[in-house]
């Protein structure tokens, strides 16, 4: 009896081994994971490490061809106007048995008057980035798709609203 039992448990983990890999859909699936801060001075010449945002984001994607080391393939709109600022992931090598591929990605942003990630605009002006006591904080938010090296665009996603600093 002791013999079968043997055999039956090495036989589950066997099979527990060989588990499938998750399916995920062809085209990235994205979720909003969280902002570093809730506030941030804008942009200046006056700006330093530590006035930098972080935007995590998780994804998923079923046949694992996210990033590129050619192109742009992460879009974040601006809330307020449209803007679109772009960035690249590098290419995700393919681990393991299956196609799809899972993580987190980390965006950086830091506030330096060249990228103008973080500039107050004001009612009735196209003039951005400058101090101003009458404004002083803007607020926005940023809307988040992810491109496959096949041109899939993933969904969109949006962070939460945060604030500029305008002083």
């Amino acid at each position: 009896m002791r013999k079968y039992a043997f055999w039956t448990i090495i036989g589950v983990l066997i099979l527990a081994a060989c588990s499938t890999p998750p399916e995920y859909p062809l085209e990235p699936v994205i979720t909003y994971e969280g902002l570093s801060r809730g506030a941030i001075p804008q942009s200046s010449g006056t700006s330093t490490l530590l006035d930098t945002m972080i935007i995590r984001i998780g994804f998923t994607d079923g046949d694992g061809d996210l990033g590129d080391r050619d192109s742009v393939n992460i879009f974040l709109t601006d809330s307020r106007d449209g803007f679109e600022h772009i960035f690249k992931i590098n290419e995700i090598p393919m681990l393991g048995s299956g196609d799809g591929i899972s993580g987190e990605i980390a965006i950086k942003l830091n506030n330096n008057p060249a990228t103008k990630y973080f500039c107050c605009t004001f009612p009735n002006t196209r003039v951005t980035c400058i101090p101003s006591t009458e404004f002083p904080f803007d607020t926005m938010s940023y809307s988040i798709r992810v491109k496959d090296r096949a041109g899939n665009f993933s969904n969109a996603i949006r962070t939460e609203t945060f604030q500029i600093l305008c002083q």
